[in-house]
């Protein structure tokens, strides 16, 4: 199984792009994962909120294919422990999955089609995060969830 993560706009923040690749770099010893961006949409202040979700959606949904599993990332998603989480992830990898794409919406949230489309949501926290933060605490949770699943000594209980 592969994974993918989609989010909107770029991490500006320095140290935590340092983050983001260094979790990302550990996560592929483990399983083949990608980041992908999708860049920030312009002129953002001539567009309604429901009209920026609706374009975000559209770029969202050209980068998924029709076999992949959809989850989002979303507030009203299902909360997990870390534990949990490694479940989840080894249910998903023994259903024969060849891609499960997690997103991270932007700012607004998802388009009724991105919704639609996905198998499922997670929440991270019932706290509201920056996009930019989110990414690497998920990518860390994914590759927390890795080193449970091999009994590694990353997780303490």
């Amino acid at each position: 199984m592969n994974i993918k993560l989609i989010a909107i706009g770029k991490t500006d923040s320095k140290p935590l792009q340092t983050l983001i690749e260094e979790y990302t770099k550990r996560l592929s010893f483990y399983i083949k994962f990608d980041l992908e961006i999708i860049p920030d949409i312009k002129n953002v202040k001539n567009l309604s909120e429901a009209q920026q979700k609706q374009k975000e959606g559209e770029l969202i949904l050209s980068k998924i294919s029709n076999t992949d599993y959809l989850v989002l990332l979303d507030e009203n998603g299902k909360e997990f422990t870390s534990v949990k989480f490694s479940e989840e992830l080894q249910k998903r990898m023994n259903t024969g999955i060849k891609t499960l794409v997690f997103v991270i919406g932007g700012p607004y949230g998802f388009s009724e089609e991105v919704y639609k489309s996905a198998k499922g949501k997670i929440a991270l926290s019932q706290m509201t995060f920056s996009h930019q933060m989110i990414r690497l605490f998920f990518i860390e949770q994914i590759y927390r969830g890795f080193t449970i699943l091999k009994n590694e000594p990353y997780h303490h209980q």
